[in-house]
């Protein structure tokens, strides 16, 4: 069962799970209503089992984990935006910490021997300097979005100790894929480069790209979380390639894909600013390379490539040149 089956991840975790012959059942709030367009561009609409679930309503999980009687159990559901969690701190409070609450007690009550994956994130980490985080970097949250993040991994951490569930969390740095809506910074930028080359002539505002960021491939990660709960016991781990570079480069390098000079195009505004923010982000995934034998097999110039060939295809743009790379 996925829990957030309409994002990003839920959808190439819904295609990876298919594809290792699990049954997949993915919750909505409304499961007539559900939507099904990530689904949908990967061609698997019609492979879901959809049950209606409220993450924070207790009787709602305990009622959709009756139905699809599942044997893992993906936890990506919750608001996933760190930018409106400082305009709705509630929302992301009750989403993602009760909502995890919710499934973890819901669990502990059937009492069946069911994994639990949880998402985590990078943001829990806040500012680590040029310090690489790893799973024994503290916590020190800086938006209502990671210290929602924050409480869930804790809780996680907490059932699996007092009750022995299989149950644990994957810290994932960000990821990307043509999947993401244009409400994500990396999205917004592929789409106005892909326009502005087609002759929309408008200009791309930007909050600060000096923040610096891991990006890897959204389907990487989501064998990761697939690994996770193959594993003899649950574990925490890093999810992230590695490799750090700024907004500003991720910026460059979309705009160069397009034969564009950024400079000429993107503008920064002040108003876009969070009034928090994590200057840079690194990370270190070396126990997920040794204990689930995972790595990234995208870098950030791959996913670049491969956000503006979707974004390309779909708009009709003709590329004038060949992307840089680092």
């Amino acid at each position: 069962m996925i829990c957030g089956i309409s994002g990003q991840d839920g959808a190439y975790l819904a295609a990876w799970l298919l594809e290792q012959g699990y049954q997949v059942f993915g919750t909505s709030r409304d499961a007539t209503m559900a939507n099904r367009r990530g689904l949908a561009s990967l061609g698997i609409a019609d492979r879901i089992g959809w049950v209606s679930m409220v993450p924070n309503d207790f009787r709602s999980v305990l009622q959709a984990l009756n139905k699809s009687e599942p044997d893992e159990v993906y936890n990506l559901a919750g608001q996933t935006s760190v930018g409106l969690s400082f305009e709705q701190p509630v929302e992301a409070i009750e989403s993602i910490a009760t909502g995890t609450l919710n499934l973890l007690e819901a669990l502990r009550f059937l009492g069946r021997p069911v994994r639990l994956y949880n998402a985590g994130s990078s943001e829990c980490f806040g500012d680590t300097g040029q310090q690489s985080a790893s799973e024994a970097t503290p916590f020190r949250p800086r938006s209502p979005y990671a210290v929602a993040k924050v409480c869930a991994h804790n809780l996680v951490n907490n059932y699996r100790e007092a009750y022995q569930l299989f149950a644990c969390t994957g810290i994932l740095f960000n990821h990307e894929s043509p999947l993401r809506p244009e409400r994500f910074v990396t999205q917004k930028i592929v789409q106005a480069a892909c326009r502005i080359a087609a002759g929309s002539g408008e200009l791309l505002s930007l909050g600060n790209t000096d923040i610096h960021r891991d990006w890897g491939w959204a389907p990487d990660y989501v064998r990761a979380m697939w690994l996770m709960l193959q594993a003899e016991q649950p574990v925490d781990y890093v999810i992230a390639t590695g490799r750090t570079v700024s907004l500003g480069y991720f910026v460059e390098q979309a705009f160069a894909y397009f034969g564009l000079d950024s400079q000429a195009h993107v503008r920064t505004q002040a108003g876009l600013f969070r009034p928090s923010d994590v200057a840079y982000g690194a990370a270190d995934p070396s126990l997920a390379a040794s204990g689930l034998g995972w790595q990234a097999s995208f870098s950030v110039d791959d996913v670049i490539k491969a956000m503006c060939q979707a974004a390309q295809q779909a708009g009709g743009t003709h590329r004038t040149a060949t992307p840089t790379s680092s």
